[in-house]
């Protein structure tokens, strides 16, 4: 049976991929390939790798280096936006607890919450960069400190 608290993790991961987009995926495929769930690991069987979580895990640990560079563009892009949407709708397809029902809803919820994100804070970050005048670096470390206190806590929900 789907209840509220699926629908608020799908929401949840789909601001953790509006914030970074590996992030997610990386924690959510971590979480999920310590046990998966047996109806899981026959439907999204990448998700529940012990492999795939590791090379997840890398790739958001690259993001969260390369978030900070000049040259990234912003997370509103056509691209870099197109790419937290998916990572949105995918975990959020992923944390159902009802494995048999479709799960098109979740993945909505995690694709909206993605863009709603983005948007978020993209804006947020600009406002404190331009008008606040912290540096970047550590406005993207105090959003980085936010994503793992997220993902730390939507993680823990799974259990």
């Amino acid at each position: 049976m789907r209840t509220n608290n699926d629908l608020w993790t799908a929401a949840g991961f789909g601001v953790l991929a509006g914030m970074r987009s590996m992030t997610a995926p990386a924690l959510l495929t971590r979480e999920l390939s310590r046990k998966p769930p047996r109806a899981l690991k026959r439907a999204l069987p990448g998700l529940t790798s012990k492999k795939v979580a590791k090379r997840l895990g890398v790739l958001a640990l690259g993001e969260l280096v390369g978030d900070k560079a000049p040259t990234t563009p912003p997370r509103i892009k056509f691209a870099p936006l197109t790419g937290r949407i998916l990572s949105g709708a995918i975990t959020g397809a992923a944390v159902s607890r009802d494995r048999k029902g479709p799960r098109i809803g979740f993945a909505l919820v995690g694709a909206v919450a993605a863009v709603a994100s983005s948007y978020a804070f993209y804006g947020l970050r600009r406002f404190v960069t331009l008008r606040l005048r912290v540096p970047a670096l550590a406005a993207g470390l105090i959003e980085d400190g936010l994503t793992l206190a997220l993902g730390s806590r939507l993680t823990r929900a799974l259990r």
